[in-house]
């Protein structure tokens, strides 16, 4: 067979590989579910699965062990003593002696009983704060170290494109370059720990028609190229990732699993990715019985080998005995099996698993310590978004508080589909969290331990019944303030409101809680509203007019500290910093929608469809008043960097957080532009009376587009910029000229912009 390519790998991989049989090298391209069992996690998985008992199935080896802690409720100890005895087992009792790589779910934290639980990555992209994002990649990877685990599957770099999809509250952000930078910190902070990320899904997943989960992806080559592609590929170049995971998509009629184009020529050839992608779970087999690509499982596993799959998990359902019986006939094709068992073999020795003995299993192990817990606490406080206030909070100290909604007294309500409570436990009633996750009623309980708090559910979160909405009005009716908190709970498939598998045709809050809302504002008692959701609503109702709540607070599936850290934000002990990681929808009508637009993408006066969203990408308010001083900049190459300054002062009289926005539009271009994009960000807190002077150094290749013949350039003209609270309001601006000659885009040239903060004297910009 010609043109496989084999990759550079030691001489100790080359020597094992050449001892290898057939049996042997299939063995490490596939995993193995121990504790699966009976129970299926995903839909069209049942009949499929684990190949033949697990002693027979490991004879020869083995690549993956799949989810060992992460399937269901086991002691981390005591699984890690069995975890450690089995990895000796395949040292000791296989030909090669080559252990498993582990792998595990670790979105929101590790997803395992007693494991501590994070904000969801939406909530990531509210904070704005690639450090704090490292620094939870990292205390995740030590955990998952600790246990023995090699690689998680985690981050999500899907740009957001419909709220109607259920996965969007795995996702970061509509913005690619958002996406980009968070997602690349917390590949830098997993790695740090020397446990391998694996970026999801390469590529296009999020842009499914309608919303619908696995549905056929239509877009052209340059919405692929400039707004899918950059995440993957920063995290790639810059984060040094070590893993990819397909998409399930059909991009235009070709699946993504048997697309060498993307998985071969623009991963390895183009960007120099080097490590191994791994199939996403089923995704081989589907290749035959859902996408019909192929016509058996072998044919299936050759498709998928040739595009660049080196591993297909969770199982060996075409890897194995399928893909035997097709080399049988066809044994030129074991060149593709080579290619593949290289990538792995090269992966298990740079792990370290060629010479690990596995004598000592940890004996003791704390997984939400309270190092943890001061984390997630953090997280959760930057990440929630006060989206209106008519000034009710702070809230002064009341001394009655009606705490109505679905969500006031859930913890469940705090975790994302990915977390392991809503993943796992849901299998497994009756079986405690093991971790403390203090519910919003309980922390406002805390919060304001001299009030009288009245609870009322009013609804459920899905249910349509509205008996108990009259008690919540006659509670409210009788209070100071009111607090109702709806939104979400998340699940798979059916099991909740949001989470993979659970798309939605419209974008009201589920059930009757808008009804409960509505019921608890016309009593006119003030009103806040949270909203704990993994998924934009289109909330425009409560956000303005006669109808409108006091005060609207957003938080993205906050995680186990998420209770008090709301709490901590309507009492005024913390300053709300959060702003939208994603447009606020205005409708489902209007979906999909993205800032990113070019000017017929928006309102227009020749059509009556208004999709302008109820509030736009990168809002968020705080507790004070920033001011955004003039824009100091000048005119850059093509090939060069833009170099942009401005003063922010906080002008009220509290402590707070702006989230320095920096936006740009290409006034003219050879093809039509948004008519905003994010060139940089930057936290800032600052003191009352406080300024500094923040400075981008942005490279020009920021602005890059794919031109008519499919470069990614740069072009010379004049571009608009401009600081804000959110895209769509300007308080700084300039216009700059990008001189020279059309620049194609290189690997130099893609670099992350720098930010620079200067306080005190040095806060004045030098033209």
């Amino acid at each position: 067979m010609s043109g496989v390519v084999m990759p550079a790998v030691s001489p100790r991989v080359q020597s094992v590989h050449a001892q290898m049989t057939l049996d042997e090298k299939l063995a490490q391209l596939v995993g193995y579910w121990v504790d699966k069992g009976g129970e299926v996690v995903a839909p069209m998985a049942g009949e499929r699965g684990n190949t033949g008992p697990y002693e027979e199935a490991t004879l020869h080896g083995l690549g993956h062990l799949t989810r060992v802690y992460g399937t269901r409720p086991v002691d981390p100890i005591a699984r890690a003593e069995w975890l450690w005895a089995e990895q000796r087992r395949l040292r000791a009792e296989t030909r090669l002696g080559i252990p498993a790589i582990v792998h595990e779910e670790c979105l929101t934290g590790l997803a395992a009983w007693k494991a501590a639980t994070f904000p969801t990555p939406l909530a990531w992209g509210a904070a704005f704060d690639p450090e704090l994002t490292e620094e939870l990649g990292a205390a995740i990877g030590r955990s998952m170290a600790a246990l023995g685990i090699h690689q998680g599957l985690a981050p999500v770099l899907d740009v957001v494109t419909d709220p109607r999809w259920g996965r969007v509250d795995e996702c970061i952000a509509e913005d690619p370059y958002v996406v980009g930078t968070i997602g690349t910190a917390y590949v830098r902070g997993l790695q740090s720990a020397g446990v391998d990320a694996t970026l999801k899904h390469f590529a296009g997943y999020s842009a499914s028609q309608a919303g619908r989960n696995h549905a056929p992806v239509q877009m052209g080559r340059r919405r692929l190229q400039d707004v899918v592609l950059p995440p993957f590929e920063m995290a790639i170049r810059d984060g040094g990732v070590q893993s990819v995971m397909n998409s399930y998509a059909e991009i235009d009629g070709v699946p993504v699993a048997s697309d060498p184009a993307l998985l071969t020529a623009l991963l390895r050839d183009e960007w120099g990715f080097e490590g191994t992608v791994v199939a996403d779970y089923f995704s081989v087999a589907f290749l035959h019985s859902l996408h019909g690509v192929a016509g058996d499982l072998g044919e299936a596993a050759v498709l998928a080998l040739r595009a660049g799959i080196d591993v297909e998990l969770p199982t060996a359902d075409a890897f194995a005995g399928p893909l035997r019986a097709r080399l049988a006939a066809h044994p030129d094709e074991v060149e593709l099996v080579d290619r593949a068992v290289l990538r792995v073999l090269a992966q298990k020795e740079r792990l370290g698993l060629l010479d690990a003995d596995f004598e000592a299993p940890p004996t003791e192990i704390d997984l939400d310590d309270p190092g943890l817990r001061a984390l997630a606490r953090r997280a959760a406080e930057e990440s929630v978004v006060l989206l209106t206030n008519d000034g009710l909070l702070p809230l002064a100290t009341p001394g009655r508080i009606a705490l109505i909604g679905p969500n006031a007294d859930s913890a469940e309500s705090l975790m994302g589909c990915y977390s392991f409570a809503n993943h796992v436990l849901a299998h497994h009633p009756g079986t405690p969290l093991g971790f403390e996750m203090p519910s919003i009623a309980e922390a406002l309980l805390g919060e304001f331990a001299g009030a009288d708090v009245v609870l009322e559910r009013g609804c459920e979160v899905e249910d349509p019944d509205t008996t108990g909405i009259a008690a919540a009005v006659e509670a409210a009716a009788a209070a100071d303030v009111a607090i109702v908190v709806v939104g979400d709970r998340a699940g798979l498939f059916g099991r909740g409101t949001v989470g993979e598998g659970n798309d939605v045709d419209d974008l009201e809050l589920p059930g009757v809680q808008r009804r409960l809302v509505e019921a608890v504002i016309a009593t006119g008692t003030p009103t806040t509203v949270v909203v704990v959701s993994g998924r934009p609503y289109a909330i425009g109702w409560m956000l303005e007019g006669p109808g409108a709540a006091s005060a609207v607070l957003q938080a993205f599936f906050p995680g186990e500290e998420g209770g008090p850290a709301i709490a901590g934000i309507l009492s005024g002990r913390t300053e709300p910093s959060g702003h939208l990681p994603v447009s606020l929808p205005r409708s489902a009508g209007a979906q999909p929608y993205t800032y990113l637009h070019p000017v017929l993408g928006g309102p227009t006066e020749i059509t009556s469809a208004d999709n302008t969203p109820a509030l736009p990408f990168g809002h968020g308010l705080t507790y004070t008043t920033f001011e955004r001083g003039s824009l100091i900049t000048a005119d850059a190459a093509t090939d060069g960097i833009l170099d942009v300054s401005v003063v922010v002062a906080n002008t009220g009289d509290r402590l707070g957080t702006d989230v320095v926005q920096l936006y740009a539009r290409d006034r003219v271009a050879s093809v039509t532009r948004p008519v905003a994009q994010l060139l940089a960000y930057q936290r800032v807190s600052l003191e009352p009376g406080e300024s500094v002077a923040v400075s981008f150094a942005v490279p020009a290749a920021r602005l890059a587009f794919t031109g008519r013949d499919g470069r990614r350039i740069v072009e010379p003209g004049e571009i608009d910029l401009w600081v804000g609270p959110s895209c769509a309001q300007r308080d700084a601006e300039a216009r700059v000229e990008l001189t020279g000659n059309v620049h194609v885009v290189t690997a130099a040239d893609l670099r992350t912009a720098t930010a620079t903060v200067r306080t005190g004297a040095d806060a004045l910009p030098v033209r």
